[in-house]
């Protein structure tokens, strides 16, 4: 087994009385990859400062795009308002 940690080389040496040494080899190595794949996905989701900064960013241009529309629904109401006035 190369470059085992004490808890891979505790497994192996549990499994190696039941299993013998060749199966339980090749078992501790499938665990191993298991849990480095696992760790590898579970890594692969967390947020990072670039994912966050960019977010901010959409975040703002959200918020510029919303300002722009609530004003040009004021303005459209305003000129609905004033149109109805002179009508009269």
């Amino acid at each position: 087994m190369p470059t085992a940690t004490i808890s891979e080389i505790h497994l192996f040496n549990a499994l190696k009385l039941r299993l013998g040494e060749k199966e339980a080899e090749e078992l501790v190595t499938f665990v191993k990859q298991k849990v480095e794949n696992e760790i590898d996905d579970k890594a692969s989701k967390f947020s990072t400062k670039d994912d966050i900064s960019k977010l901010e960013t959409k975040l703002a241009e959200t918020k510029v795009d919303i300002i722009k529309w609530v004003f040009s629904f004021f303005v459209a109401i305003a000129l609905m308002i004033i149109g109805l006035y002179i009508k009269k």
